[in-house]
């Protein structure tokens, strides 16, 4: 079943709308250039913190705590021992002898889809043409109908689980502490099959009434499977396990803390298996290397939404006559792009110049005597020619 809509905005409407967008605009184009320049000082101060780890991290035993290393950044690898029973508190279900325990929830709910198509006329004004359709689908969290354009007949439940990791507090590698939570993060997930027991306790804890029942490794609360109402829900669990794990940080008696760098940077870091330091600095600067990255694309990104936002205003006064309009809004796609490309590298560039002030005068530096030797090298060609 769907249900179609369709609306007409003036030209007066739209071009207050644009207006809106054009301040909207701006505030993306702030925010990302403040975005931009602050990943490439989060990306130095990480990269000078990791360098300065690299350099002062001492490997020892993990036998035995010695206390001439107090206070040394230090790394150690040897065989985990939880320190607890991670539980899943609402619902009884825990891992012995695990790290942690990560609980899956999936319900099976409505879903609205909707559909939009638009038609600029003569004048300025859009007809917009919107068509919900509704569809049922597991969701492993919550959709809320009560936003659906048809409500009734689509009523999702009020609530549901949340999918979530119950790690526990401390373990122990070797002779030392650590945290539960940063050896839970390089552990190696399995399925794990609630017994009969925490599954009576699940039905109990739902209290909604429903069936409980196995369906493989999962739990199924509901009807069954192979036809399943709105409201159903579909647990899981897996286990996180972890036999041997390497970890850096700074000794603190028997426990393992975050070591503080120069620069107010904190290091804590682990691997699965025996790792050396080393590996696990590079692991870390590869790491810091992609989020920089994916932050700049965002950055990049938000900048032509904004631009775009700003330029729409143009293409609203433009579509008086809709083909001048489609006209000046592919015109102002294209000036966004560019602009983009420009604007973007040159935050970036800006960002450099606040960290790393030295290397950014020397590439500046080194592109104007290579401009000035390739002009030298066009006059001197041009005056042989000449002559």
């Amino acid at each position: 079943m769907s249900i179609t809509e369709t609306t007409s905005t003036s030209w007066l409407g739209r071009l207050k709308n644009a207006l809106i967008g054009v301040l909207i605009g701006l505030v993306v184009l702030i925010a990302c250039a403040w975005l931009l320049v602050w990943n490439e000082g989060r990306a130095v101060g990480t990269y000078r913190a990791l360098a300065e780890g690299a350099a002062h991290v001492v490997s020892i035993p993990s036998d035995a705590v010695q206390s001439s290393n107090e206070g040394k950044l230090v790394h150690i690898s040897g065989a985990v021992k939880p320190g607890g029973v991670p539980q899943d508190g609402d619902f009884g279900v825990s891992a012995r002898d695990a790290i942690a325990l990560f609980r899956q929830v999936e319900m099976y709910q409505w879903v609205e889809h909707k559909q939009i198509s638009s038609e600029k006329k003569l004048g300025g004004s859009e007809e917009t043409t919107t068509t919900y359709s509704y569809t049922t689908e597991w969701r492993s969290e919550l959709v809320r109908s009560g936003d659906f354009k048809q409500a009734e007949g689509h009523q999702n439940p009020a609530r549901m689980p949340e999918s979530k990791t119950f790690a526990i507090e401390r373990a122990s590698v070797g002779a030392f502490s650590v945290s539960g939570k940063a050896i839970a993060d390089i552990g190696a997930y399995s399925d794990l099959t609630p017994t009969d027991e925490e599954l009576a306790k699940l039905g109990q804890g739902f209290g909604t009434g429903k069936p409980v029942k196995r369906d493989g490794h999962a739990v199924y609360i509901g009807g069954g499977s192979s036809s399943p109402e709105v409201g159903d829900l579909r647990i899981s669990y897996q286990r996180i396990d972890a036999k041997e794990a390497s970890v850096i940080g700074r000794q603190d008696g028997a426990t393992l803390v975050p070591y503080e760098t120069a620069n107010h940077h904190s290091i804590l870091l682990s691997a699965a298996g025996d790792t050396d330091a080393a590996q696990m600095f590079k692991a870390a600067e590869k790491e810091n290397t992609v989020i920089t990255w994916l932050v700049r694309a965002a950055g990049m990104v938000g900048l032509f939404v904004g631009f775009v936002s700003i330029f729409s205003l143009l293409s609203v006064v433009g579509d008086v006559i809709p083909f001048i309009g489609s006209i000046v809004a592919f015109g102002t796609t294209v000036l966004a792009i560019i602009l983009t490309l420009i604007v973007g590298p040159l935050l970036i560039a800006i960002g450099w110049l606040a960290y790393r002030p030295m290397i950014s005068i020397g590439i500046i530096a080194s592109g104007v005597v290579l401009a000035a030797l390739v002009v030298y090298y066009r006059k001197s060609k041009a005056a042989r020619s000449a002559g």
